[in-house]
C-alpha cells in the first residue's frame, strides 16, 4: 500500500530543476533526499507538500491524507510570539481553543525546557527556533513528515535527541528527510532518493551504502556509453569503406548495406545515454603558502575567557605544527569559537598572552558568520579590492566558485548560504594562508562542497584549527582532537567518545 506517488514528475523554474521523477512512498519509509545546493530538494518537497504546482506530471496522494512540512525557515510573522504561542498556531482555530493540552505534550516530547516557552521565537537561538518549527508540525498530527534540513543550527546533542526521538515515532510512520549531514543520514534513513535533473536514483539503503552503489551504477553508465561510441564508431568505418567499394565496382547492394549500416550507428548514437557528471555548485579550494617552523601555534597555558569576561578553561601546554588538523571538541557553550578567537587576535597582535606565534604564520580566519563576507559589497568587489585580481580573472573565480554573472556584480546579501559559504573560501584561498581557522566551516555547504573541502584540507601539509559539529567531516579531516574538558584543554586519540557522550545527551 503506498501512501503517495510521483509518475513522470517535472519542475522547471527558468532551467529544469529535475524531470521524469517516479517514487512511491510506503508506510515506514525513511527516505533520505539527496542533492546538491540549489537542485530542487526544497522545491520537491514543498510539491510534495501541496504548496508548490509540478511543471509536468502527476502526485497521488492517499485520501485524507495529512503532510508536515519542515521548511528551513522561520516565517518571520511567527518571530514575534512565544514559543508556545507560536506552536499553538499551528492547530486550527478550534483546536487551538480547546485542545492547548496538545502543545504542552509536544513540548514536552520534544524536551523543551519550561523556561523557553513563553520567550520570543526572535530571543532563543537557532537551534531552539528549528525544534520549534518542528513542534509546529508535529502537534497537526501529521501522517507524512517532510523535513528540510532538520538538523541546522542543532548542536549534536540535539542532534542525538532528534535522532533517538525519529527512532521512536511508530514504525510505519514515514519521513523524507532532505539533509547534507551524512552521518546523521546514516543513522535515521532507509531509503536514499539521489535528485537529478534526469534520471534520478533511488536506492533502498541508507546513505553511505546508497552512495557506494549509485557510484556503481555511474561508472557502469559511463562505461556502457563508452562501448555504445565504440560500436557506432565502428559501424560508422566499415560503411565508409564499403561506401567507397560500392561507388567504384557501381553495387547497388553496397550501397544499401552501406545506407543500413549509417542508420544503425545513428541509432546507438541517438540511444547512447553518458554516465552521470554532477552540474558542479561551485568549486571548494584551498591554497597555502607553506611554512617550515617546526611550531606555528604555541600555547603555554593561556586562559580562555567568555565575552563577558568569564574564565572558562586553560589550553595547558599545547601546539600546532604544519600538517596538523586539530579539532576543538566540546558542547556548545564550552568556548570553541572563543579559542579560534584567541588565537586569531594573537597572530593579528604578533603575540598574545600565553599564545606564542610563528612570525611566518598567514591566517586564514573563517568564522560561522562568515563575517569576511561583506553583506553590502559585491563579490566582485570583495575579490578585486582585497586582491591583486584583474577584472576577468576575478569573474573566472568567482564562476568558479559557483557565483554565476548575474550575481557577481550584486550585494552578496542576494547569496544563498552554499554561494556564500564559496565565496568565504575563495576569499580564505587568495589570501594563501599556512594556517586555517574554521568555525563551522560546512555551514550552507552541500555534500558536494563538504567533500570538495575535505578534499582540499587534506592535500598537501595544510595545516588547520577547526570546529565542526559535522561528524562525517570531522572524521575525514582531523588528525588531532583537543577537547574542552571542566576547566582545561585536553588532547584525545580520536573523537568517537566524545561524539558517543554529546549524541547521547
Amino acid at each position: 500500500m503506498s501512501i503517495l506517488s510521483l509518475k513522470d514528475l517535472g519542475v522547471t523554474l527558468g532551467a529544469p530543476l529535475f524531470t521524469d521523477l517516479s517514487l512511491t512512498v510506503h508506510p515506514g519509509d525513511r527516505i533520505g533526499l539527496i542533492a546538491a545546493n540549489g537542485r530542487g530538494k526544497s522545491t520537491l518537497l514543498r510539491v510534495l507538500a501541496g504548496e508548490a504546482e509540478p511543471t509536468t506530471g502527476q502526485i497521488t496522494r492517499a485520501r485524507g491524507l495529512r503532510v508536515g512540512h519542515l521548511a528551513q525557515e522561520v516565517p518571520d510573522d511567527l518571530m514575534r510570539l512565544p514559543l508556545f504561542a507560536a506552536v499553538l498556531d499551528a492547530l486550527s482555530a478550534d483546536h487551538a481553543e480547546n485542545e492547548s493540552w496538545r502543545v504542552d505534550i509536544v513540548l514536552d516530547d520534544l524536551g523543551i525546557p519550561a523556561e523557553l516557552r513563553d520567550r520570543p521565537l526572535a530571543t532563543l537561538s537557532g537551534g531552539w527556533q528549528r525544534v520549534a518549527m518542528l513542534a509546529r508540525v508535529w502537534v497537526t498530527e501529521p501522517d507524512l513528515m517532510l523535513m528540510d534540513e532538520p538538523t541546522n543550527h542543532l548542536d549534536l546533542s540535539r542532534i542525538g535527541f532528534l535522532e533517538r526521538w525519529i527512532a521512536g515515532l511508530p514504525r510505519g510512520f514515514p519521513l523524507v528527510i532532505a539533509s547534507h549531514d551524512r552521518a546523521f543520514l546514516d543513522r535515521v534513513t532507509t531509503r536514499t532518493l539521489f535528485l537529478r535533473e534526469t534520471a534520478s536514483r533511488d536506492f533502498a539503503l541508507p546513505y553511505s551504502r546508497a552512495r557506494e552503489a549509485l557510484d556503481d551504477v555511474d561508472a557502469a553508465d559511463a562505461r556502457r556509453f563508452d562501448n555504445d561510441l565504440r560500436a557506432a564508431a565502428q559501424l560508422r568505418r566499415q560503411a565508409a569503406k564499403l561506401k567507397n567499394i560500392g561507388i567504384n565496382s557501381g553495387s547497388d547492394l553496397l550501397v544499401t548495406k552501406t545506407k543500413q549500416l549509417t542508420e544503425r550507428a545513428a541509432r546507438i548514437e541517438t540511444a547512447a545515454r553518458p554516465g552521470f557528471r554532477e552540474r558542479s555548485a561551485g568549486e571548494i579550494r584551498l591554497e597555502g603558502s607553506g611554512s617550515h617552523a617546526r611550531a606555528l601555534v604555541k600555547l603555554e597555558d593561556a586562559g580562555i575567557a567568555a565575552p563577558d569576561g568569564r574564565a572558562l578553561y586553560r589550553t595547558m601546554r599545547k601546539w600546532v605544527g604544519p600538517g596538523d588538523r586539530i579539532v576543538i571538541l566540546g558542547p556548545n557553550g564550552a568556548g570553541k569559537t572563543r579559542l579560534l578567537e584567541a588565537v586569531a587576535a594573537a597572530i593579528a597582535a604578533g603575540g598574545g598572552v600565553g599564545i606564542k606565534v610563528s612570525p611566518t604564520v598567514v591566517p586564514g580566519y573563517s568564522d560561522q558568520g562568515l563575517s569576511q563576507v561583506r553583506a553590502d559589497e559585491t563579490p566582485h568587489d570583495a575579490v578585486t579590492r582585497r586582491f591583486d585580481v584583474g577584472d576577468q580573472a576575478a569573474r573566472g573565480m568567482l564562476a568558479g566558485a559557483g557565483i554565476g554573472i548575474d550575481l557577481q556584480s550584486r550585494p552578496s546579501a542576494r547569496l544563498s548560504g552554499g554561494q556564500r559559504a564559496r565565496l568565504a573560501m575563495l576569499i580564505l584561498r587568495l589570501t594563501r594562508p599556512n594556517l586555517y581557522l574554521l568555525d563551522e566551516p560546512t555551514n550552507h555547504l552541500d555534500i558536494e562542497g563538504q567533500e570538495a573541502l575535505e578534499a582540499e584540507l587534506l592535500a598537501g601539509e595544510t595545516s588547520a584549527l577547526l570546529v565542526s559539529h559535522d561528524r562525517a567531516f570531522v572524521r575525514a579531516i582531523g588528525n588531532r582532537f583537543w577537547r574542552i574538558d571542566g576547566r582545561r584543554l585536553i588532547e584525545e586519540e580520536g573523537p568517537e567518545a566524545f561524539f558517543r557522550r554529546a549524541l547521547d545527551g
